[in-house]
């Protein structure tokens, strides 16, 4: 008996690359505050901004759309080492990405970066995704100086945010969609951006391999399949944990 399904078309997963302008960062209550921040440039009260908020979130458009204002560079934090702080701040603006991130990162280099911003008035925006008090510091006097400095948080999309950032994806592939198909997505996927992208892009793949159009019926099952996924990979990482432990438990 022949399968009627239409063959599935070979995909390729091309990245897209994120547009990181003015005109393409949506503003909403979640991340209004972090915004005048930006656009209050130059007239901020201090030298050195914390901008925080989960991953997603717009950290790293904000600071795109000030490093472009400020004629700043971009870089991580694991890229400020000893050797190249005076090279940095020659610039005269700097931004530095996941502060909060304790791989590769030299805190003494940092510490010393932001005395120097104060001490010469240079701009330092620094994007973290929590509190100063999780980012696992050592150097206490670099816990201190990032506890005191001002900065704005970003909170969770609400609804209008979350509506228009699933257009403006779906728009950002060429693609049109049906306002029941952004409802569907809006009242069911989590509230974080990150995820949002994730099952934009996973709509795309499995509407462009199947050749057919993003219904409702279709994005829902999308949902309900990445949800079985993550699942799974939470009972598979559980098991992992508990047969370590075993395996400790054992040799000790």
């Amino acid at each position: 008996m022949r399968d009627n399904a239409p063959p599935q078309q070979l995909t390729f997963d091309l990245p897209l690359d994120p547009r990181y302008g003015a005109e393409d960062f949506l503003v909403s209550p979640s991340n209004e505050e972090a915004y005048a921040l930006i656009e209050a440039w130059p007239d901020w009260p201090d030298t050195v901004f914390l901008l925080r908020g989960p991953p997603g979130s717009g950290k790293s458009h904000l600071a795109s759309i000030w490093a472009t204002r400020a004629q700043a560079w971009t870089v991580s934090a694991a890229d400020v080492a000893g050797t190249n702080v005076s090279h940095l701040i020659s610039n005269g603006a700097l931004v530095v990405e996941d502060v909060d991130r304790e791989a590769g990162r030299d805190e003494a280099a940092l510490f010393h970066l932001l005395n120097l911003a104060r001490e010469r008035r240079f701009p330092v925006l620094l994007t973290a995704c929590g509190p100063v008090d999780g980012f696992g510091l050592k150097v206490a006097d670099l816990r201190s100086r990032l506890r005191l400095a001002p900065g704005a948080e970003i909170g969770p999309p609400d609804d209008a945010l979350l509506k228009a950032v699933i257009v403006k994806l779906f728009a950002d592939r060429q693609l049109g969609i049906d306002t029941s198909v952004v409802d569907a997505l809006a009242l069911r996927i989590d509230r974080s951006l990150a995820r949002v992208r994730e099952v934009v892009a996973e709509l795309d793949r499995d509407a462009l391999g199947r050749r057919r159009r993003i219904t409702r019926p279709l994005a829902l099952a999308v949902l309900d399949r990445m949800a079985a996924a993550d699942g799974q990979e939470a009972g598979q990482e559980e098991d992992g944990q508990e047969d370590g432990d075993g395996d400790r438990s054992g040799a000790s």
